[in-house]
């Protein structure tokens, strides 16, 4: 018997643990089975939320879960593959959404076109096996682009032609075929976005400013044979002007000025010269200008300051002093022609 009351308390002590699957509460929870959402609108217990805070959440969080649980088993159920699954009903409560809803990506010309004409695409190889090269090479990519080449090492010049090169004809028309599938995809992201382009590279007249109208007329005038010569002009028609319009115009590229060797080489010269040339560049006489102009404009302050006009007056009488240095004396009427005189000459 002691062995049996043993097993009895120790059963007792484990469900003692595990809390019933009945939850009561003052105010019934809002279970959205749809959305596996419970709402609950009782109020927290303030004291029990105050004595032991993660105790308190804890059991909350558990009750409201033992109610979604109850309700999700209350739902029909079936088993699949060893599993027993049963089926959610449509969402009661409407959730707002973070962004808008996702727009399905229209579809191109192509699209269309094989839609309405059942034409249904096929998933192609990664790989094919190529025959002239007797290895499996790749269906698209740079490694397709190599293996071309090594294939075609050698191509066949019609009529023998020296001066053409298939090579290139063939990198052209690789590149021309690249530029095409480009307009041809942004013309249908323009025609998803609903944005009216022009069957030309010409923005249409909603769109264009008057600038672009003038020179799209010059353009067009220019476009004949006497590249516009004869072409009328309507009445207060303006021309085109900026950079770009001779560019457009047929027969009229703007010309670059020649560039000669000793010329580029002369201005390279004076770039390194500036770089490595550490010490500044001084203009003797130009530092000497401007100290005689402030040693000028100085002493034509001082003169100022005490009192005078600032015009230097002549002074009267003998003791008059003239030039520093001598009078040069004259001939006295005594004149050599053949040797000359020496000294300023008098008027």
């Amino acid at each position: 018997m002691d062995i049996v009351k043993e097993v009895l308390e120790k059963q007792q002590q484990e469900q003692q643990k595990y809390k019933p699957i009945t939850v009561v509460k003052p105010l019934d929870a809002t279970v959205d089975i749809g959305h596996l959402l419970v709402t609950d609108p009782n109020y927290f217990d303030d004291e029990q939320l105050r004595a032991d805070r993660e105790k308190y959440v804890l059991d909350l969080t558990r009750d409201n879960v033992q109610l979604l649980i109850n309700s999700v088993w209350e739902l029909p159920t079936e088993r699949v593959q060893e599993s027993i699954v049963a089926k959610l009903p449509a969402p009661k409560a409407v959730l707002p959404r973070a962004r808008k809803l996702p727009v399905p990506k229209p579809l191109t010309k192509w699209e269309e076109f094989a839609k309405l004409k059942g034409i249904k695409k096929r998933v192609r190889d990664k790989k094919v096996y190529d025959e002239v090269l007797d290895k499996w090479v790749p269906t698209y990519g740079y490694q397709r682009y190599k293996a071309e080449k090594e294939k075609d090492w050698v191509l066949e010049v019609p009529h023998n032609d020296p001066n053409r090169d298939m090579f290139k004809e063939k990198r052209d028309l690789r590149i021309e075929r690249v530029a095409k599938n480009e307009v041809a995809r942004m013309r249908n992201i323009a025609r998803a976005k609903k944005i009216a382009i022009p069957r030309t590279g010409f923005v249409g007249p909603e769109s264009a400013s008057s600038k672009q109208l003038i020179t799209a007329s010059n353009i067009t005038k220019a476009s004949t044979a006497s590249v516009g010569v004869f072409q009328d002009s309507l009445p207060k028609e303006k021309k085109a002007r900026g950079i770009g319009v001779k560019e457009l115009m047929p027969g009229e590229k703007r010309k670059k000025k020649p560039v000669s060797l000793a010329g580029e080489k002369r201005r390279n010269l004076e770039i390194v010269s500036k770089v490595l040339n550490k010490k500044p560049k001084i203009d003797i006489d130009r530092a000497i200008s401007i100290q005689k102009a402030e040693a000028r404009a100085e002493r034509e302050a001082a003169m100022d300051e005490n009192g005078n006009d600032g015009k230097k007056k002549k002074k009267q009488g003998k003791k008059a002093k003239g030039f520093g240095r001598k009078k040069p004396k004259g001939g006295q009427g005594k004149r050599n022609p053949s040797k000359r005189a020496v000294g300023r000459k008098r008027r």
